[in-house]
């Protein structure tokens, strides 16, 4: 990835051809987006605009086809890159996350007959075990995993971006930005507060829980990354927690650990 980025980096020309020819390779299509966020990062919008017009050609092509996700990363992407680039502020970026899932949602839930087949295959698996469950509330669950999933692609994405500008700019820089990750507390208010309104339907949808949690989840992660390296942990140690943090009770507890920092601030009382 660092001598991909180093190409796209040495010119215009260059970061043009890298773009153009992910984006025609299948499964290779969503490098496209960070490659056009690594030279947003660094050049800014102004100078990334001819960059983008030709990198969003091949995208647009995959989504008359019917691949949509390359080209919606694309555009959230460019949008997180311009916010981080503006604000230095990854807790600003993730909050801003928020909104590419919702973009994410209205269109899915604007284009209903892509989703038809999935439902009535959703509501066959479903009809037996949950009886209560609604079509409709099938439908706001399904559209709402759809955001979610592309909202933490998009921050994965952008992070990828940020990870190949300092690797290539500003060497160990990613890495400090990461295990200093944390959302203030009162940002963290609000995304609680949207939570627990989520949670019982009241003014949110209760589908919309997860959008609350992501940036949570991202800043309990760096957390955990700070204090293996404070501690000087082994590799094996993060290695565990990635696999522990598939169950359901890990991620809660990374968020409730993110919460309590947002407060405490674990960072400053480690040695």
């Amino acid at each position: 990835m660092r001598r991909l980025a180093q190409f796209v980096m040495k010119g215009k020309k260059q970061a043009v051809v890298a773009t153009m020819l992910l984006g025609v390779l299948p499964l290779f299509n969503l490098l496209n987006p960070p490659m056009v966020g690594l030279w947003l990062l660094r050049k800014g919008l102004s100078d990334t605009t001819g960059v983008l017009v030709w990198a969003v050609l091949p995208l647009v092509g995959w989504a008359f086809t019917g691949d949509i996700a390359p080209l919606m990363m694309l555009v959230g992407i460019c949008g997180l890159a311009s916010i981080l680039r503006a604000t230095n502020s990854w807790e600003l970026t993730l909050c801003a996350a928020i909104g590419v899932g919702l973009v994410v949602e209205g269109y899915f839930r604007s284009q209903p007959a892509m989703l038809d087949a999935l439902f009535q295959q959703v509501q066959l698996l479903t009809q037996n075990n949950a009886e209560a469950l609604q079509g409709e509330d099938i439908r706001g669950i399904v559209i709402s995993l759809f955001g979610s999933v592309y909202m933490c692609l998009a921050i994965a994405l952008t992070m990828l971006a940020r990870w190949m500008q300092a690797s290539l700019f500003n060497p160990g820089g990613f890495q400090k930005e990461f295990h200093q990750l944390r959302i203030g507390h009162k940002v963290t208010l609000v995304l609680v507060c949207g939570m627990i309104l989520a949670s019982f339907g009241i003014v949110i949808p209760e589908s919309w829980l997860v959008y609350f949690t992501l940036p949570l989840v991202f800043s309990g992660i760096g957390l955990v990354h700070s204090i293996c390296a404070k501690r000087k942990y082994p590799v094996m140690v993060l290695v565990a927690f990635y696999v522990l943090f598939l169950l359901p009770l890990t991620l809660q507890l990374i968020v409730l650990l993110a919460v309590i920092d947002s407060w405490y601030d674990f960072r400053r009382r480690i040695t």
